[in-house]
C-alpha cells in the first residue's frame, strides 16, 4: 500500500513539473523564410461576354411569324432569311396601289394622246377629209387659172374657187385647233403627278412588304433567337442576334482602388463554370471612362478582347477574368498574410534570436497571395505567420520555420 501511494505521488510531482515547464516555455509560433521567385500579378475579377461584332434584328413592320428558316447558334451569311412575317393589310395596300397606278398610267396615256377617243377620231377623219377636198379645191382653182389666161374661165369662175381653197384651209386650222383643245398641258402635268403619287404609294406598300422579310444583316452566328412560327411580333420586338463569335469581347468590371494598375495591351485569361478546364486568353482593349455602380461596388467598366476559335464561348455568359498586371523576376516576396498594419504603418514580425521583433516593410507588386518587398527585409528573413496567440514585439517564441 505504502509502494502503491507512493507512486502516485511521483507521478503527481511529475505532472506537476511537467505543467510549470510547459507554461514556462514560449509558444511556438510558425514562420516563412523571405525568398526570390518570379513573381506574377494578377487582378482577378468577374465580367461578362458579348460578340465583338454584332446586330440585333427587329421588326419594322408588325406582323404575324411565318417561317423561322434558322436555329439558335446557326452560321448564317449576310442576307440570309432569319424569319417571314405576313400581314394582310400590307397584301391589300399593294393590291389597291396597283389598282390606282393603272388607272392613273391609262388617263395620262389617254391625255397624252389627244383626249377623248371617239371626239379624237372623229377629227381625225374629218381633217382626212378636209385635207383630200382641199387637195382637189387647189387643182381646180390652179386649173381655172390657165384657162382664165385663155380667155376660156371667166373671173368669177377663178374667184370662186379660190373662195373654196380658202374655204376648206380654214375648216381644216379649225379642226386642228379644236384637237389641240381636247388636251390641256395642265391637265397632262396634273395626271403626271397623280401616276408619281400612285407609284410612290405602290412604292412604299412594296418596302413595307419587304421588310416582312427579316435577313442577316452581316456574316456570323445567330443567337438570342427569339421568334417562333405562329408568334405575333409589334414593330420593334426583337427578333434575333447576329455576330461573330470567333473574337468575343469580355466587359470586366474593376474595382475603384484597382483601376491603376490596369494598362492597355496587358494579357487577360478567361474562364467560365460552364466548361471547367477550359481557358481563353486575349488583352485590355479600353480602360474606362467613368466609374459606374454595380451592387454595392462602385467598377470600371475594362473592355477586353479575346479570341474563341472554336465558338464554345457564348456571348451574355458571366465569366472569371485574370488581368496580368505586372511580373517582376527574381523578386523578393513574402506571402500577404505576413502583413501586419498600424497606424506607423505595413511591418512584419521578424525573428531575431528567439523573439520577434516589429520591422517596417515597404511593398510593390502582389498577386493573390505573394507581395513584392521592395525595403525592409532581406533574403532568408523569417517572418512570422499568424498564430492564435497573439504576438507583441519582444516575445519571445519557438520558431517553426518553413
Amino acid at each position: 500500500m505504502k509502494n502503491f501511494l507512493l507512486l502516485v505521488a511521483i507521478g503527481v510531482l511529475a505532472v506537476l513539473a511537467w505543467g510549470i515547464l510547459r507554461k514556462s516555455r514560449p509558444p511556438k509560433v510558425d514562420f516563412v523564410r523571405v525568398k526570390r521567385q518570379t513573381l506574377v500579378s494578377t487582378l482577378p475579377t468577374n465580367g461578362k461576354v458579348e460578340p465583338y461584332e454584332w446586330q440585333a434584328v427587329r421588326v419594322e413592320s408588325a406582323g404575324l411569324v411565318g417561317k423561322v428558316p434558322v436555329h439558335e447558334g446557326q452560321t448564317v451569311s449576310k442576307g440570309d432569311v432569319l424569319a417571314t412575317l405576313s400581314n394582310p393589310e400590307i397584301q391589300a395596300s399593294i393590291q389597291q396601289a396597283e389598282a390606282q397606278v393603272a388607272e392613273a398610267r391609262a388617263n395620262l396615256t389617254l391625255l397624252e394622246s389627244g383626249g377623248n377617243q371617239s371626239q379624237q377620231t372623229e377629227i381625225t377623219n374629218n381633217l382626212a377629209s378636209a385635207r383630200l377636198r382641199l387637195q382637189e379645191e387647189q387643182k381646180d382653182y390652179a386649173a381655172l387659172q390657165r384657162l382664165a389666161q385663155k380667155q376660156a374661165a371667166t373671173r368669177a369662175d377663178v374667184d370662186a374657187a379660190e373662195r373654196k381653197v380658202q374655204a376648206t384651209t380654214l375648216e381644216i386650222q379649225g379642226l386642228e385647233r379644236r384637237r389641240s383643245a381636247l388636251v390641256n398641258k395642265n391637265e397632262v402635268a396634273a395626271a403626271q403627278a397623280r401616276l408619281q403619287d400612285a407609284q410612290a404609294a405602290l412604292n412604299l406598300a412594296r418596302q413595307r412588304e419587304g421588310q416582312s422579310v427579316l435577313r442577316a444583316p452581316l456574316a456570323g452566328v445567330v443567337y438570342g433567337l427569339t421568334a417562333r412560327p405562329g408568334m405575333y411580333l409589334n414593330t420593334g420586338d426583337l427578333v434575333a442576334n447576329v455576330g461573330r463569335l470567333d473574337r468575343l469581347r469580355v466587359r470586366v468590371y474593376v474595382d475603384e482602388p484597382e483601376l491603376g494598375r490596369v494598362s492597355k495591351g496587358q494579357p487577360v485569361t478567361i474562364t467560365w463554370d460552364g466548361l471547367p478546364g477550359h481557358e481563353w486568353h486575349g488583352t485590355v482593349e479600353t480602360k474606362p471612362a467613368s466609374i459606374q455602380t454595380l451592387g454595392t461596388r462602385q467598377v470600371g467598366e475594362v473592355v477586353c478582347t479575346i479570341e474563341n476559335p472554336g465558338g464554345d464561348l457564348i456571348p451574355g455568359t458571366n465569366v472569371f477574368a485574370d488581368i496580368r498586371t505586372a511580373v517582376v523576376q527574381n523578386a523578393l516576396v513574402i506571402p500577404k498574410e505576413v502583413l501586419r498594419h498600424d497606424s506607423q504603418g505595413t511591418y512584419v514580425l521578424a525573428l531575431r534570436g528567439d523573439t520577434v521583433e516589429r520591422q517596417p516593410v515597404q511593398t510593390a507588386v502582389s498577386s493573390v497571395t505573394l507581395v513584392q518587398v521592395s525595403g525592409g527585409l532581406v533574403e532568408g528573413d523569417a517572418v512570422a505567420l499568424p498564430a492564435d496567440t497573439p504576438l507583441k514585439p519582444g516575445d519571445r517564441v519557438t520558431p517553426a520555420i518553413s
